[in-house]
């Protein structure tokens, strides 16, 4: 059998929905190394004007895929969305990535996204984003909001669990390039929810979503954008647990809560302002 060839990977990624690809700086000199040697076995007859190349500025990001969904309500376009998941072989010629997807949860509607880094031992178990005990830490601080899982979207950047080599319940964080590649899904997500405030939670959720490899601590206290929408970076749940039973970062991630509250109009009451001090 021959091996796929380009032509056979871009329909492929048609049959998917995908119209748009990924072409860095790189891959445009391949490109026009390929039509060049193309252009020269032909007779001059023979040869096609090359198409005006994109203008290009020198520090110009490649722009990730476009992933379109199909379907009229937001369920439903979030349903087509985890299909094309299912399926997307970006992830899987990676090699460095686990089998089983886990997508989302929560309000398609919500004001409030609360965005994760990958799926973890147990989320992979029950299919489910942030369950186990960073879940429960997570729901007790949406209690202490006055809210509940129901009324909010929670997703990752990353949707399949990180591999590692005798993998059992050890986790690892993604790396950027996993970040990257399934970064589009977050984005379409966010396209069909159109949440009021976004809360980035832990340093790879923030670098994923803002592209910038910074300590949480140099990123929280401060609002940020994504896709125009405000964002909120934050300390990850798991790393509360991981916290002695001093309030003092407990506290930095309510006060980063109090912010996301404050921006959506939620009602705040003095006993709430005064958690943890």
């Amino acid at each position: 059998m021959n091996p796929p060839t380009l032509l056979d990977y871009l329909d492929q990624l048609t049959r998917q929905g995908i119209t748009h690809i990924e072409v860095d700086d790189d891959a445009r000199s391949v490109l026009r190394e390929l039509y060049t040697r193309g252009s020269a076995r032909k007779s001059p007859s023979q040869r096609i004007s090359p198409t005006p190349s994109i203008p290009q500025t020198p520090d110009a990001a490649p722009q990730p895929l476009a992933i379109t969904p199909t379907g009229e309500s937001p369920e439903e376009k979030l349903a087509s969305l985890e299909l094309i998941a299912r399926k997307w072989q970006p992830a899987r010629d990676l090699g460095t990535l686990r089998d089983t997807l886990v997508f989302s949860c929560g309000n398609p509607r919500a004001e409030l996204m609360l965005v994760g880094e990958a799926p973890g031992y147990q989320e992979e178990k029950q299919g489910e984003p942030f369950v186990g005990p960073a879940g429960n830490k997570l729901n007790q601080i949406l209690k202490a909001m006055g809210l509940d899982r129901s009324q909010v979207y929670i997703s990752n950047v990353c949707k399949y669990r990180p591999a590692t080599k005798n993998q059992t319940t050890n986790n690892r964080k993604p790396s950027a390039e996993e970040l990257a590649c399934l970064l589009p899904f977050l984005q379409a997500e966010i396209d069909i929810v159109k949440p009021k405030v976004i809360i980035a939670l832990g340093g790879s959720a923030a670098e994923g979503l803002l592209q910038q490899s910074k300590p949480v601590g140099s990123l929280r206290e401060a609002w940020h954008q994504f896709q125009g929408i405000p964002l909120r970076v934050t300390y990850h749940p798991s790393y509360l647990l991981r916290q002695d039973e001093g309030v003092g970062e407990k506290r930095k991630v309510w006060e980063d809560m109090l912010a996301a509250m404050e921006k959506l109009g939620m009602p705040i009451s003095e006993k709430q302002r005064g958690y943890f001090q």
